[in-house]
């Protein structure tokens, strides 16, 4: 079954946090301390986190991929924070794309980023940016599909450590 694409509201904070805790820890928990771990995702997975993404004056959009009623994905894009010096204000950022593991390969992440990159370049074109980890294989060359090349990379930082994060960029077309 194809998975349904819809908008998050303020009301799917709690789905968020969860599947944010999820899908983070499914893909990335075994690479930190256990006060590492939780305290990143106390930061950024809470559902207070989501909330304030979804609030009425956030610039940040959201998605939820279901199937079967359960949320199996999510996405989030709005402007670009990386740390690169050819950052522009109105350049636009893939913030997070997850999919839970056992729906990878399944045509929601491509229709996430799908969703995600029609919000972006509804005003028109322009540069999109997007980071992964440098050991995420299988995200570089999904994001390679969709033009995105290497531009950079800096540190992610949760807790006591710092990962090798790449920073990929699409110029306007």
């Amino acid at each position: 079954m194809q998975a349904l694409i819809r908008r998050a509201t303020p009301a799917d904070a709690a789905t968020l946090a969860a599947l944010g805790t999820f899908t983070f820890i499914e893909t990335f928990g075994h690479l930190y301390t256990p006060e590492d771990l939780q305290a990143f995702l106390d930061a950024s997975h809470s559902e207070a986190a989501y909330a304030a993404l979804l609030s009425a004056d956030s610039p940040y959009a959201l998605w939820l991929a279901e199937r079967d009623g359960q949320a199996i994905g999510y996405a989030q894009a709005g402007p670009c924070g990386l740390p690169h010096a050819d950052v522009r204000a109105e350049d636009g950022e893939i913030k997070r794309l997850y999919l839970r593991g056992d729906a990878q390969n399944s045509g929601a992440g491509r229709a996430l980023m799908d969703a995600m990159l029609a919000w972006l370049l509804a005003d028109g074109p322009r540069i999109l940016w997007l980071s992964v980890w440098s050991e995420n294989y299988g995200a570089q060359r999904f994001y390679a599909r969709y033009g995105f090349e290497f531009a950079g990379e800096y540190h992610f930082i949760v807790g006591e450590q710092r990962d090798r994060e790449f920073m990929y960029r699409r110029l306007a077309r």
